[in-house]
């Protein structure tokens, strides 16, 4: 049979009360009466006769004083016992009623405890707990979605068009069959980058570390995407000074460099210049590689930036293809530095461009 703590705490409070109270009544008492013997003996006109009949009343009446003032005090120990512990295992149960709700499934629950003490740093502990399971669950359920839109809208683009050749309103021409590689080349790089992606967050994701010269990995994926940027009529440069070998999976780095190359192409327009730098700072055991990509593009709200990096997030809520990519591609770039035991940052402001960067340990520390 379970007791409850409330009574514990005030059993507990109120038996050291009452032994305390004991012990100084007994005392007090033990101690007005040698005191009052000694007093009569020394002074009392008969003093081979000790005490008299009054003395003994006037001790009786002392003694019953303080054992009824021992009893107001025990009295007045248990309330205070009893209002003590209810101030620390109300919240408690306040506590475990909101743990409940949240078990089953009302991420919104919050609890309100101003004591100003170790109860209310377990609420707010509480809360901010709360408050990320609520995120994590919509985040969760918005991933879902995404996926299946993102799974979807290739998977159409080819069933219509096999569809259409097979009913003969499609040409089964080279243009149409480039088309649907191209689609099936898009839906095979997501597949992909979700697999990284899963791996990566469930601390799976196999790296290869080698000595590895990142202005090597800069310069090809700037050879990569030159084609693209040369059709949206964007200059991608290297402003690389010497950057000393980092230990990293190189096919991993590389995949981070030219995600955030060809997002940077994504949004800045014609005539606009993307430059890509790297360079020692200070940290660590050895420092850190800072590699950074900016651009003078449209720039991100300031509204989105906690965001950037989630799953699927994209400030265009209409998730229109002409107006950005999947979504996915810095989830990705944050999932493979962290990762590497690094770091992502960015810096973005509306009309005025953006600068990722990517921090990476040098020397293999963290």
């Amino acid at each position: 049979m379970r007791t409850s703590i409330t009574y514990r705490i005030t059993g507990l409070m109120f038996l050291l009360i009452a032994l305390t109270v004991f012990l100084l009544v007994y005392l007090a008492n033990q101690q007005m009466t040698d005191l009052f013997q000694d007093y009569v003996g020394q002074t009392g006109h008969m003093m081979h006769m000790g005490m008299g009949q009054q003395e003994r009343e006037f001790l009786a009446s002392v003694h019953q004083a303080l054992i009824w003032v021992g009893a107001g005090i025990m009295i007045v120990g248990l309330a205070t016992s009893y209002a003590l512990a209810r101030s620390i295992t109300v919240p408690l149960r306040t506590l475990s009623g909101a743990v409940q709700e949240i078990a089953r499934g009302n991420y919104r629950q919050r609890v309100v405890i101003d004591s100003g003490d170790e109860v209310e740093q377990v609420a707010r502990a509480f809360n901010g707990m709360a408050e990320s399971l609520e995120t994590n669950n919509q985040l969760r359920k918005r991933l879902l979605a995404d996926i299946a839109h993102e799974l979807r809208t290739p998977l159409a683009v080819i069933q219509g068009n096999l569809e259409g050749m097979l009913d003969g309103v499609v040409a089964m021409d080279r243009e149409q069959v480039n088309s649907l590689y191209e689609e099936t080349v898009q839906l095979n790089r997501l597949i992909g980058e979700l697999r990284d992606l899963s791996l990566a967050e469930a601390g799976q994701l196999v790296l290869d570390k080698q000595p590895t010269d990142i202005g090597q990995l800069v310069a090809r994926a700037l050879s990569m995407i030159k084609p693209l940027a040369d059709e949206k009529g964007v200059v991608a440069e290297s402003a690389l000074t010497d950057v000393p070998p980092a230990e990293v999976d190189a096919s991993r780095i590389n995949q981070v460099i030219y995600n955030l190359l060809t997002n940077a192409i994504r949004y800045t327009p014609a005539g606009g210049r993307i430059v890509v730098a790297a360079g020692q700072v200070e940290g660590g055991k050895a420092g850190w590689l800072k590699l950074s990509v900016s651009d003078t593009g449209q720039g991100i709200a300031a509204e989105d930036l906690p965001f950037i990096f989630e799953h699927f997030y994209r400030a265009d809520k209409s998730r229109a293809r002409r107006s950005g990519g999947s979504g996915i591609g810095l989830a990705v770039v944050r999932q493979l530095v962290e990762a590497h035991d690094g770091w992502v940052d960015v810096e973005s402001a509306p009309g005025k461009g953006s600068t990722f960067y990517v921090y990476l340990p040098l020397g293999g520390q963290k």
